[in-house]
């Protein structure tokens, strides 16, 4: 099959070609044309007015849910909801039933890769179960495929467990990738403590139960001198002690969600609803605008969609009993592109940081695998329950009309265009 790609514009910085409007010709997954005009007859033309190209986009944290929970989203419909978002790399948590925690369900999830238009990466527990006793054989699950490891939703609570993760993965170069939440702090706690849970009556969770284990997991990697990844900060604070870490060499690397970025504390007050109960929860003006300058600054390395699905009944119910989080595949790009963020900073924290700390590379150049995300940013859509591909509708931007528009993705010999 032949593509051609039509006056793009090139966002690719590590490409010779870098913001040059050329078009590319695409056969048998690979690149083999980049030019200004190139004259021939393709399978398939692709163009539009303001068309960008970079290489493919990646979410680092979407939580899994196949096998065993299947009714809130599985393999086919994460899929195809990344794809319609723009990624065509997703990095799914070990949160399933039975736990992605050995080399059997690791290749699950890898054996299906030629099905879909992304390449799903399993995350592996680091412990049995996700019950933060025991070590799970990490060796194993990484020669099956697991491209990093952790408990996922679960933060580690045990110093003297995850020095044992870290210093294990350290011989195989893995990475560790762990949410700040120490959980002995305020465990009921279902909104940001201050003034506003204060005001309407739910209980708190204070900034301490992130911020110590934020400051716990640096020294943690310092002493071992391994890998972290630490995914979900949400405080000014976190910003501020992972921006020192980075100073001094130290192997941390981080990532926020892309909803923190844009919502804050300050929703719950325009009622209960439960699809801005999150966890890590949104936090203050303060954090959210601290957030984004992470983002600018490169402090913050990557942005996630912490693509978390519920089904009805979790979510339609009281905000103490309610499921946490959101899905966001699909709207990631949209809603990014409305914070602010320049384009190419946007690229950096969803394509080129995520690809350069797990080893992910692709480039725009003659020659070149196909691994491709192809974009409008002046193109708009509205997000709504018929367009939704998930299986669930746990989403705070329905009936939300976002502007940066994915057209296709283009993943080795899978094309996906956006409808």
């Amino acid at each position: 099959m032949t593509i051609l790609v039509r006056k793009a514009t090139i966002k690719d910085k590590f490409s010779s070609h870098y913001n040059q409007q050329l078009d590319v010709l695409i056969s048998n997954s690979t690149i083999v044309e980049i030019a200004e005009n190139i004259q021939t007859t393709a399978d398939e033309v692709i163009e539009a007015e303001n068309l960008f190209l970079s290489p493919g986009w990646v979410d680092i944290f979407v939580t899994g849910n196949d096998p065993g929970f299947e009714y809130k989203d599985d393999l086919t419909s994460t899929s195809y909801s990344a794809a319609k978002g723009g990624f065509t790399h997703v990095f799914l948590t070990p949160n399933t039933q039975p736990v992605v925690q050995n080399k059997s369900l690791v290749q699950y999830v890898t054996d299906k890769k030629t099905q879909y238009p992304v390449q799903l990466h399993p995350i592996g527990a680091i412990t049995k179960n996700t019950d933060g006793k025991e070590l799970t054989e990490m060796v194993d699950m990484k020669l099956a495929g697991a491209i990093a490891f952790g408990d996922g939703t679960k933060s580690i609570q045990s110093a003297g467990l995850l020095i044992k993760a870290l210093q294990y993965v350290k011989a195989f170069d893995g990475i560790v990738i762990q949410i700040p939440d120490d959980q002995s702090v305020a465990p009921h706690g279902l909104m940001n403590e201050g003034i506003i849970s204060t005001q309407i009556g739910l209980p708190g969770k204070p900034a301490l139960a992130e911020e110590i284990m934020v400051a716990r997991d640096i020294e943690l990697a310092r002493y071992t001198n391994s890998k972290l990844h630490i995914t979900g900060i949400t405080l000014a604070k976190s910003v501020d002690m992972i921006k020192k870490a980075k100073s001094e060499d130290l192997n941390i690397t981080c990532s926020t969600s892309y909803h923190h970025l844009v919502f804050t504390e300050n929703e719950l007050l325009k009622g209960y609803s439960t699809n801005f109960k999150l966890n890590p929860p949104l936090r203050s003006e303060n954090d959210r605008l601290a957030l984004l300058e992470g983002v600018k600054d490169g402090t913050i390395d990557c942005v996630s969609s912490h693509h978390t699905p519920q089904n009805k009944d979790a979510k339609i119910c009281e905000f103490e009993y309610a499921g946490y989080g959101v899905i966001g595949l699909q709207a990631a790009f949209g809603v990014m592109n409305s914070t602010g963020l320049e384009i190419d900073q946007i690229l950096d924290a969803i394509c080129f940081k995520p690809r350069q700390i797990f080893n992910l590379d692709s480039h725009i150049e003659v020659g070149s695998k196909v691994d491709l995300t192809l974009f409008d940013l002046s193109g708009s859509y509205v997000i709504s329950k018929e367009n939704l591909v998930s299986k669930s509708e746990n989403s705070p931007y329905l009936g939300k009309t976002l502007t940066g528009k994915v057209i296709a993705t283009l993943q080795q010999d899978k094309f996906y265009i956006n409808a």
